[in-house]
């Protein structure tokens, strides 16, 4: 039976968010968060607390999804850099340019004052690009990032705005068109509950899932009427005014090398060159996930028709070996593209894969943080602790309400939004029938709070991969994005507060 630590349980998650955001020194906060975790579970003996924290950041590795997922990040400063050196990203601008010929001095050289127009427009454009990506939000995240932060640079729309677009736009479209491992996680979670059909109910409850819609709604309006409010008009002001990408005191959540990467002398720009290897990779994605579920599901579903096994199969795959393979598949597809235009040699292109994988580095180290600290939450048994303390307080009509502000909690503290699923459905569910409540609502409750606290959540892997990917300072990112998330999250409390009494 796992100990209880009580409060104690609390210190390491809220220390490591309150030091991030004070400090600004986000490496430092994780590690000092995960310090104190394991000093207390050594009872305040600084040699074994401190031997035991590095074991866990060694122990991140024991697992083999950490470990690809590790590497996926790292691979994944390889294809940026090939995107850049091929012409593939100064080809898109350039063709994002015709497409908005009718506002040509929007973006041209020399400009100071890009057109309004052009800006909603790409603005736009990387939210759908968001929306349509649903397969695996860190693919969201990034994909979003490399497309389309040199034509935010260019039209000087803020990296902020563009890390909350990709932020907003990633876990909300993954859980509401959750035909990917969001969707298989949630249906085990359901099936468990003894839900005959979990699909169904998953589902019925999605209607309700009212956080990352109104997520996605936000942040249309904010892409297409440029609606800045806070640090985020602070940061717009910056770019308009002053040209500045960056905060004098900020830290790029990615290496100069692989921003600053010029297209290769006497190489024609092709748009090709960039959307092939994208393409290539998100196509890879749900192929990998149904190829590494099949045998599961075809033994879970013995004489099913196909369609219905490639669906379930989907759902079972792995989601660390599918983004691993994929960026893979794409970056070997993309040498022997580029290879057979002439751009690059193959010594050239290996040193562009190992310039990219150094840039990634910082990230790769934030990662193993972020999953140290996760599991070094769920042995202090954080989550279940923070459910526990809620049990005395529902109440039929209060019950979604309470249950959608725990599961935000939990998931801001622990900066997960599948951990907070694992943790609150099976709490959810039973409370909500044994105390008569709409479980349907309480279900999507306990979703939509997870995904609402991940949001805000400076130590949630999707914020710092939103920040990576857009190439700015992580608290910045988290500061200007907030008063976006509280503002859907309020709204979304209000309505689980209403439809719980009525």
């Amino acid at each position: 039976m796992q100990e209880s630590y009580g409060f104690w349980s609390l210190l390491p998650p809220l220390i490591a968010v309150i030091l991030s955001i004070y400090t600004r020194q986000v490496f430092i906060s994780l590690l000092f968060g995960i310090l104190v975790g394991w000093l207390i579970i050594a009872q305040g003996n600084v040699f074994q607390g401190s031997l035991q924290t590095v074991q866990a950041l060694v122990d991140v590795f024991a697992d083999a999804g950490n470990t690809r997922t590790v590497m996926f990040c790292a691979l994944v400063g390889g294809l940026i850099i090939f995107m850049q050196r091929s012409g593939g990203v100064e080809g898109f601008i350039r063709l994002i340019q015709r497409v908005l010929a009718r506002y040509a001095d929007a973006a041209s050289e020399g400009n100071a004052a890009p057109n309004r127009k052009a800006q909603r427009m790409v603005a736009f454009m990387a939210w759908l690009t968001g929306l349509l990506v649903f397969v695996e939000s860190s693919i969201s995240v990034l994909t979003v990032g490399a497309l389309y932060r040199p034509l935010f640079d260019k039209l000087k729309l803020s990296r902020e705005k563009l890390a909350y677009i990709a932020d907003s736009t990633s876990a909300p479209s993954s859980i509401i068109i959750p035909f990917n491992g969001w969707g298989a996680f949630i249906m085990g979670l359901l099936a468990v509950q003894g839900f005959a059909d979990p699909f169904s109910t998953m589902f019925s409850a999605m209607v309700w899932n009212f956080y990352p819609f109104l997520a996605l709604l936000l942040s249309l309006y904010v892409a297409v009427f440029q609606w800045n409010i806070g640090p985020m008009r602070l940061a717009h002001r910056r770019v308009q005014d002053e040209g500045k990408l960056h905060w004098d005191h900020s830290q790029p959540m990615i290496a100069d090398e692989l921003t600053d990467v010029a297209v290769k002398e006497g190489v024609t720009p092709r748009a090709f060159n960039m959307v092939a290897p994208i393409v290539i990779m998100v196509t890879l994605m749900p192929v990998m996930l149904a190829y590494t579920g099949w045998a599961e599901a075809a033994k879970a579903m013995p004489g099913g028709s196909w369609g219905n096994i490639l669906l379930l199969a989907i759902g079972k795959g792995s989601g660390s070996t599918a983004v691993l393979i994929a960026v893979l598949g794409s970056l070997i597809i993309s040498m022997i593209l580029y290879k057979a235009q002439g751009i690059m040699g193959l010594r050239e292109m290996v040193d562009l894969v190992l310039k990219g994988i150094a840039g990634m580095i910082p990230l790769a180290l934030l990662m193993v943080l972020a999953f140290a600290i996760g599991t070094l939450c769920k042995q202090l048994g954080t989550g279940a602790y923070v459910a526990e303390l809620t049990r005395a307080w529902l109440s039929p009509g209060l019950t979604p309400f309470l249950i959608f502000l725990v599961s935000c909690f939990i998931a801001f503290s622990t900066g997960t939004s599948w951990g907070t699923f694992g943790i609150m459905i099976p709490i959810a569910v039973p409370m909500a029938q044994q105390l008569g409540a709409d479980v349907t609502l309480a279900i999507a409750a306990a979703l939509g709070g997870g995904v609402f606290g991940d949001h805000c959540s400076p130590i949630s892997d999707t914020t710092i991969l939103s920040s990576m990917a857009s190439a700015t300072d992580h608290i910045d990112h988290v500061k200007t994005q907030l008063p976006y998330a509280l503002m859907a999250g309020a709204t979304a409390a209000l309505l689980y507060l209403l439809m719980g009494i009525l």
